[in-house]
């Protein structure tokens, strides 16, 4: 089984930030928290600056609701565990 990844919900970068500290508790910036595997960890921050994360895409739910995001878990369940894509 591959080893998984720390996502950050809200982005460690973005917790010092006036906005992200008035919307989110520290326990809630801190705790956000997603396991994934790195092609989609990858592909996460390939697509999506560091303040979307934080101020639209900060739970699991609204990750998955973006299109490139649901296709791309799709179709990565669909190979064996550890495969890598290419870049």
């Amino acid at each position: 089984m591959e080893a998984l990844t720390r996502h950050h919900l809200i982005p460690r970068k973005q917790h010092r930030r006036m906005r992200i500290r008035r919307r989110f508790s520290r326990a809630e910036r801190e705790g956000r928290i997603l396991r994934v595997c790195r092609p989609c960890h990858d592909h996460v921050h390939k697509h999506f600056d560091e303040q979307t994360l934080a101020e639209r895409l900060n739970t699991r739910e609204a990750l998955l609701a973006e299109p490139v995001i649901r296709d791309f878990v799709a179709w990565i369940a669909r190979h064996p565990p550890g495969f890598k894509p290419r870049s």
